[in-house]
C-alpha cells in the first residue's frame, strides 16, 4: 500500500520537525557544555537544516493545498453553470 503525495509531504515534514525538536531538548540539556567549537556548530547547522525542512514542507503542503481548492472551486463553478443551463433550456420547452 503506498502513500500518497500529500502523506508522504506530511510525515516528512513531522519527521523532521520532531527531529529538531529531539535535537533542541538534547542540546539544550544533555549536551549543554559537552560539544567542542566544530561539533558544536555542526550539531545546530543540522538542527536548523532539519527545522527549515520542515518549514518547506509545509510551505510545499499549503501550495498544494490552494491549488486542489482552486481546482474543486473551478469544478464547482462549471457544475452549477451547466446546472442553471440545463434549467434555462428546460424553462423555455415549457
Amino acid at each position: 500500500m503506498g502513500l500518497d503525495v500529500r502523506t508522504r509531504r506530511r510525515w516528512f515534514g513531522a519527521a523532521a520537525l520532531v527531529g529538531a525538536l529531539g535535537m533542541l531538548v538534547a542540546g539544550e540539556t544533555v549536551l549543554r557544555g559537552r560539544l567542542i567549537a566544530e561539533s558544536f556548530l555542526l550539531y545546530w547547522l543540522v538542527c536548523f537544516l532539519l527545522t527549515g525542512s520542515a518549514v518547506f514542507a509545509a510551505f510545499l503542503d499549503v501550495r498544494a493545498l490552494q491549488r486542489e481548492i482552486r481546482q474543486e472551486q473551478r469544478e464547482l463553478l462549471d457544475v452549477t453553470l451547466k446546472k442553471i443551463e440545463r434549467e434555462a433550456k428546460g424553462k423555455r420547452k415549457s
